[in-house]
């Protein structure tokens, strides 16, 4: 339990703020609340599309693990960087510090890395130019991260036409499909059998999504885990080349394809309303052909005094 104020660590590993008044927003509406924040992005420190130079965006991270009044490390955005930063973090160091990590999307690099490396969890989980410093907050978002991060379980629910009656228990881990294949055959992709492998991605189109999860099946990825939760994929736009090959017309191949059952309705991913999922954490998936929910165990989580 946190008796001290819990400290917030603003980062940048990727994108720079595109509204920069959204992070002074999201700092006094984390004060009100009692809480510490540590800002250490500088938005005049912006370099091409990142948040800063890499060296700059590397001691970022390396400056919040090592603050001791800091509990959790969370990216302003995503948008793009990590991948350049990959070789240079130092991972044992990041998992030594006891920080939570929070992010998604570009973050999904991070997460990943930092599991394989060390067998260390964090959080897909909000943003905070985005989610904290919005103008208008979505709530379920916000108030999810808290619950989950109060532990000890935290719970996510969904529907989806065709799904399969299962109950499994495996490792959960994942996030947005682009990242995730970017670090396929490194030494940052962690080899986890017997998982439930949750996914999403934004304006990939349909033959995209099926080609790298096609992928993911040939490298034998997918013949290891026990299902596949797939989160929001939205923000594409169908050609006439398609012929009527939508999104709903892939699901159906690749339930018909993959070595593994295909659920659908997670909410998750770059949408508005997005529940947030420890990364590592323990899972239980329990399906009754139209409804699943995922149960979360044996995470990192903080109590405030």
């Amino acid at each position: 339990m946190i008796t001290q104020k819990l400290g917030i660590a603003l980062v940048a590993p990727g994108g720079y703020a595109p509204e920069p008044e959204a992070i002074p927003r999201g700092i006094a509406r984390l004060e009100a609340q009692g809480i510490l924040v540590h800002n250490y992005y500088r938005h005049e420190e912006r370099h091409q599309r990142f948040g800063a130079t890499d060296a700059e965006r590397l001691a970022q991270l390396e400056a919040a693990a090592a603050d001791p009044d800091v509990h959790i490390v969370m990216a302003i955005r995503g948008q793009y960087g990590m991948s350049r930063l990959l070789p240079d973090i130092d991972f044992a160091r990041m998992a030594a510090s006891g920080k939570i990590f929070v992010g998604y999307s570009d973050m999904t690099a991070f997460h990943m890395g930092l599991y394989a490396q060390t067998g260390a969890l964090s959080y897909a989980g909000p943003m905070f130019a985005g989610d904290f410093g919005a103008v208008e907050p979505v709530d379920f978002t916000l108030d999810d991260f808290w619950r989950c991060l109060a532990g000890p379980t935290h719970t996510v629910s969904g529907h989806g036409a065709l799904n399969p009656r299962l109950d499994v228990t495996g490792t959960v881990w994942g996030g947005n499909l682009a990242m995730t294949m970017s670090v396929v055959g490194t030494p940052y992709f962690p080899h986890i059998d017997g998982g439930i492998l949750f996914l999403e991605d934004i304006a990939e189109h349909p033959y995209r999504v099926e080609r790298m999860l096609l992928q993911l099946m040939h490298t034998g990825v997918l013949a290891r885990q026990r299902a596949v939760v797939l989160g929001d994929f939205s923000a594409y736009r169908l050609s006439p080349a398609d012929n009527g090959y939508n999104f709903d017309e892939m699901l159906t191949y690749l339930r018909a394809t993959l070595p593994v059952p295909v659920l659908t309705g997670l909410e998750f991913g770059h949408i508005p309303r997005r529940a947030t999922i420890p990364f590592g954490a323990q899972g239980r998936l329990a399906c009754d052909g139209e409804h699943w929910t995922l149960t979360l165990s044996d995470y990192p989580t903080l109590q405030r005094g």
